[in-house]
């Protein structure tokens, strides 16, 4: 079977992490892959912020979790996340954004490295503290969160795969 078609079929949602961070190199990669993500009319609408940075990291987490109403952390441990953020005046921002996740967690598989897509962005950058942090990342406009890719490395087996549903394709 064609690789890129495994990595699609293999790829699953992780909610535990290791605290080791993924090494540049991997991420530099898994971040190129979310920028040639497909874009409505080329329009490439979505920027990407890498976090490492673990105050940034925290801060993030906290923001996310008040959104929900808890505590917990809802990056699950994972000590990278890449935020999405697509330009609000762009017709297909939100579509543009998903195409963008939907590389960054591809490529994360296909090089070893667990992720999950963690929502919450959207209220997270509407917020004041939000858009505080956009100012001080230097991103000027209207964005709207997509969502937070998170990434790292898998504390214990990757999650089975769900069973598939039947009759969901048709051919007309």
């Amino acid at each position: 079977m064609n690789e890129v078609l495994r990595n699609m079929e293999t790829r699953r949602s992780v909610r535990a992490y290791r605290s080791d961070m993924v090494e540049k190199e991997k991420l530099d990669a898994i971040l190129e892959a979310g920028a040639c993500a497909a874009s409505g009319m080329g329009r490439q609408s979505v920027k990407l912020v890498a976090v490492t940075d673990k105050e940034t990291r925290d801060q993030l987490s906290r923001m996310n979790a008040a959104v929900m109403g808890s505590n917990s952390d809802p990056f699950y441990g994972a000590p990278a996340v890449i935020v999405v953020l697509a330009d609000k005046s762009v017709p297909t921002c939100l579509y543009d954004g998903s195409l963008a996740m939907g590389n960054l967690m591809l490529a994360a598989h296909s090089l070893g490295v667990a992720s999950c897509w963690i929502h919450r962005a959207k209220e997270e950058f509407e917020s004041p503290e939000g858009k505080e942090l956009l100012k001080k990342w230097g991103i000027e406009g209207e964005f709207e969160g997509i969502g937070h890719c998170i990434l790292g490395y898998a504390d214990g087996a990757e999650p089975a795969p769900h069973p598939r549903k039947e009759n969901r394709i048709y051919y007309v």
